[in-house]
């Protein structure tokens, strides 16, 4: 296994609040953690933007998300609330894909709801969309990693910690990154909770972490 120290491996988490019951002071706490961590950016509820009484965030970015979490979500509503985060101040939207759609195996109509949500969120904005890869079959994780590439997202993105069918995988990971190659990020998210599940995961190909626990999978690093 890999081996990055905690500062190198922060660099790689987006520092993640997405409950619902989350205060304006629990996304401010939020907020100052990932300062003092120094992780890639918070990822917070879009109703939490624009961000207002929080720390000065230096370089950490700000994501949310939309469709969130079932995806169950017109692709203009989706389109919409992407539109709307940028607007109030996101660098990056994190959707969720209508897994029916990935599920009945139509493609096109998936690309064309990646990509019209991609028109809300340009760059340099990032687009990543979530496939919730733990409720798909192998084809259709390929599938759906394929329709986020034609439709120009930046990233793909394992879970939202949300459905029950689970959240990241080391094989999932794999997967995606095979298909993908080098052309976009792939983003593990869900269940990661100490360092060696966050190394396994950049082992395997992520170039992204989702985490609520950051500071616990930080304190795991090598000094």
């Amino acid at each position: 296994m890999s081996s990055l120290d905690a500062p190198a491996l922060a660099a790689y988490i987006d520092h993640t609040l997405l409950a619902p019951e989350a205060t304006p002071a629990d996304v401010a706490a939020l907020a100052r953690e990932a300062v003092d961590l120094g992780t890639y950016s918070i990822c917070i509820s879009p109703s939490m933007l624009p961000l207002t009484g929080s720390p000065d965030l230096g370089t950490v970015k700000v994501a949310t998300v939309c469709g969130f979490p079932s995806g169950k979500h017109t692709s203009r509503m989706k389109a919409d609330e992407a539109r709307e985060a940028v607007a109030h101040g996101a660098d990056e939207v994190d959707m969720v894909i209508d897994l029916g759609l990935a599920k009945a195996g139509d493609a096109d109509a998936l690309t064309a709801q990646i990509a019209l949500v991609k028109q809300a969120v340009p760059a340099p904005h990032v687009l990543k969309v979530i496939i919730e890869s733990a409720a798909l079959s192998d084809d259709k994780i390929r599938l759906a990693c394929r329709c986020a590439l034609d439709a120009g997202a930046d990233f793909v993105k394992t879970s939202t910690g949300f459905h029950p069918a689970g959240g990241a995988s080391v094989h999932a990971i794999a997967l995606m990154r095979s298909v993908v190659g080098e052309r976009c990020g792939v983003k593990a998210s869900g269940g990661i909770r100490d360092y060696a599940t966050a190394m396994a995961m950049i082992d395997a190909g992520a170039t992204r972490l989702g985490c609520s626990a950051s500071r616990a999978i930080l304190a795991g690093a090598p000094v």
